[in-house]
């Protein structure tokens, strides 16, 4: 029995050891791998933002973000201001995300001035390939899908839903989950732009889809 007793100890010493070391070299690896993570994010932010806004030579001259109550959620917006290099206002590249047939779909909308698509790019999805996953290219100008030009003020709807946008064949869920993530990043520039509430009525603006 002690020769037992004396086995199942030594065994459990060693597996812990072994999880011991297991779990430090892990911290490691991720400690090494974080930068270099981080690194790729912001560059695929940053030509990302390139991207929707059509322009290479711009500045993001300010970042904020915009909370919308949606379905009784708060749900955030990541705005980028963007400028050209002599301090012309070019518009916004807004982050917006929202649930898509197999995931979340995040999507990153540029807007001019006045609130007209100027592009748009995929930063994260979870799309089934060679369908949903077409929304990359789908919406994108000379595309069925074309919304490049348009201008939210009235939301963006397939044409399948009563709308003037054709959805991804056979991905009608992957292009509703598109349209109602450009049409609520179109509300939180909007929003962000709006004069500030009347200071004595209190009004506050709430985004319900």
């Amino acid at each position: 029995m002690k020769k037992l007793e004396s086995s199942l100890l030594n065994m459990t010493l060693v597996l812990t050891g072994v999880a011991v070391v297991m779990g430090g070299i892990l911290a490691f690896v991720n400690h090494l791998t974080e930068g270099p993570i981080q690194q790729q994010k912001e560059k695929t932010l940053t030509d990302g933002i390139k991207t929707v806004m059509v322009c290479n030579d711009l500045v993001v001259a300010n970042t904020d973000e915009v909370t919308q109550t949606i379905d009784g959620k708060e749900v955030a917006y990541t705005i980028y201001e963007i400028k050209d290099q002599q301090g012309k206002e070019l518009g916004a590249a807004v982050e917006s995300t929202t649930m898509g047939f197999g995931g979340d779909l995040k999507v990153l909308v540029g807007f001019n001035p006045e609130g007209t698509i100027l592009g748009y790019t995929l930063l994260e999805h979870a799309e089934t390939p060679g369908l949903g996953a077409k929304a990359d290219q789908w919406f994108q100008k000379g595309q069925k899908g074309d919304i490049i030009g348009m201008t939210p003020a009235t939301p963006l709807v397939v044409s399948k839903d009563g709308g003037q946008v054709d959805a991804i064949t056979a991905s009608t869920i992957t292009s509703r989950a598109f349209l109602k993530a450009v049409n609520n990043a179109y509300t939180a520039y909007k929003q962000k732009n709006a004069p500030a509430p009347d200071a004595h009525t209190g009004a506050s603006e709430q985004v319900k889809n």
